[in-house]
């Protein structure tokens, strides 16, 4: 039997990585921005129409850029936490879903270990 598991990624810093990362994270932060802004624009556009009733609006549209918001938070967190870090420092990037074999008499907790994936400077340097 085959199962998906989910495998932290983790960047050693490195001066490249770190000014990469960076420019990444100031691109999320900016989409998240105008998406916010976006959000807002339709809000009110939407809130001109008489068939539509504003308080629903404003409830649906709040929630949408409630989510924007707490994305660009965890996105400042990152870049804060990119700040801090020396270089040869490993920052957790994402998660990523790996397929699993599993079979009879398999020690469970082998099988669901904590297992990472560290990149270094785009390439692969530990599978553990």
């Amino acid at each position: 039997m085959k199962i998906i598991k989910k495998i932290p990624v983790k960047q050693v810093l490195t001066a490249d990585s770190k000014e990469q990362l960076s420019q990444d994270f100031q691109s999320r932060y900016q989409r998240y921005d105008r998406e916010c802004q976006q959000l807002r624009f339709e809000q009110r556009k939407l809130e001109k129409r008489s068939d539509i009733s504003p308080s629903e609006i404003e409830k649906r549209f709040t929630q949408e850029i409630k989510l924007r918001k707490e994305k660009m938070n965890w996105v400042e967190y990152k870049l804060q936490q990119l700040e801090i870090l020396p270089e040869g420092s490993e920052l957790f990037i994402e998660e990523v879903e790996a397929i699993v074999e599993v079979t009879e008499g398999a020690r469970w907790d082998e099988i669901y270990e904590h297992q990472t994936i560290v990149i270094k400077d785009g390439i692969v340097i530990q599978a553990r």
